[in-house]
């Protein structure tokens, strides 16, 4: 079950989000608590806190629920401007003493409940916060990440270069790691996060010269490949063995030959091949939760098998 708390935004855009879920079928299972930009102060404080009694019954009968808050710093905004109309001392950044408190003892009901005692039923939150200027330094960013288990931090720069879901690799963070991936997430996207953050670094320096060796090229190479790969369109979201057959192409260098403009067509090939050719790999992939070496083995002569029967324009020698 899901429930959708909008704070602060428009009628316009709630709607369309609404519209959104009905499209798609998902308005069976979820919950819209909306309280818009022209409500008054009062109830921007207290949707989050409604929407998430919502999520607690689900939780508390045994039945697992996420909850979406979008966006908590829009419900700083109102309880500051009605504590300040209270007269309430201000503190940093004219928010009140309480404010952290104000979102802990929101985030907090957030739980997995005792299967023996409390029939097991879970609730998930997800906070959105909204950074002025991409400053994860200011007060509501650094106190709702200090709450959290961690962070996916979206940049507006990345979202316009075309570089979709916009993630930040180098700030975003989890506090649960690798204990949360399935074993065969972990085989073949061990290294991703820092071949990524890496190749964010070395190409914001690579711009200035153009005297590189050969394992700073090779970094650049492997990390535009990646950040290729890894663009997923809007509301197409991916089963994980598919995730891992894709991620394999890129981190074992079969893409490094082949001109990064025809990323996207191989991706879309390569997953069409396993599919229809293949489906015992995914099939392997989805019941056991790793790649065995048996089904490494399938996947590498599936993967030679497709470079053979297919052609891709090569990439330009530097």
């Amino acid at each position: 079950y899901c429930v959708y708390v909008a704070i602060g935004q428009k009628r316009s855009t709630v709607a369309q989000i609404v519209e959104i879920l009905r499209k798609f079928g998902c308005m069976s299972y979820s919950t819209v608590v909306a309280a818009t930009a022209s409500d008054p102060a009062p109830l921007q404080y207290l949707a989050p806190y409604s929407g998430c009694a919502m999520g607690e019954y689900f939780r508390d009968n045994g039945m697992h629920s996420v909850i979406v808050y979008d966006d908590l710093s829009k419900q700083a905004v109102a309880y500051r401007q009605m504590s300040l109309l209270l007269r309430r001392p201000p503190g940093r950044e004219a928010y009140p003493g309480d404010v952290f408190y104000l979102h802990s003892r929101l985030l907090e009901r957030a739980a997995k409940m005792n299967a023996r005692t409390k029939k097991g039923g879970s609730l998930t939150a997800l906070p959105i916060i909204e950074t002025q200027a991409g400053d994860v330094s200011a007060f509501i960013p650094t106190n709702v990440i200090s709450i959290t288990d961690g962070q996916i931090f979206l940049e507006s720069e990345l979202f316009y270069k075309g570089i979709r879901p916009a993630v930040n690799v180098g700030l975003s963070v989890s506090r649960v790691g690798s204990a949360a991936q399935t074993k065969a997430m972990k085989q073949v996207a061990g290294t991703l996060k820092l071949e990524l953050a890496q190749y964010r670094e070395v190409a914001a320096f690579a711009q200035f010269g153009s005297d590189l060796d050969q394992a700073t090229q090779q970094q650049l190479l492997r990390g535009g490949i990646l950040t290729e790969l890894l663009k997923q369109k809007q509301y197409s979201p991916m089963a994980t063995e598919v995730e891992v057959v894709t991620i394999y192409a890129g981190v074992r260098g079969y893409l490094d030959k082949i001109a990064q403009k025809e990323i996207p067509r191989f991706e879309t090939m390569w997953l069409e091949h396993v599919s229809q050719n293949h489906p015992d790999i995914l099939k392997a992939i989805r019941a056991e939760h790793l790649i065995s070496d048996t089904t490494e083995e399938n996947l590498k002569n599936a993967m030679e098998e497709f470079l053979t029967i297919n052609e891709f324009e090569a990439r330009a020698a530097h």
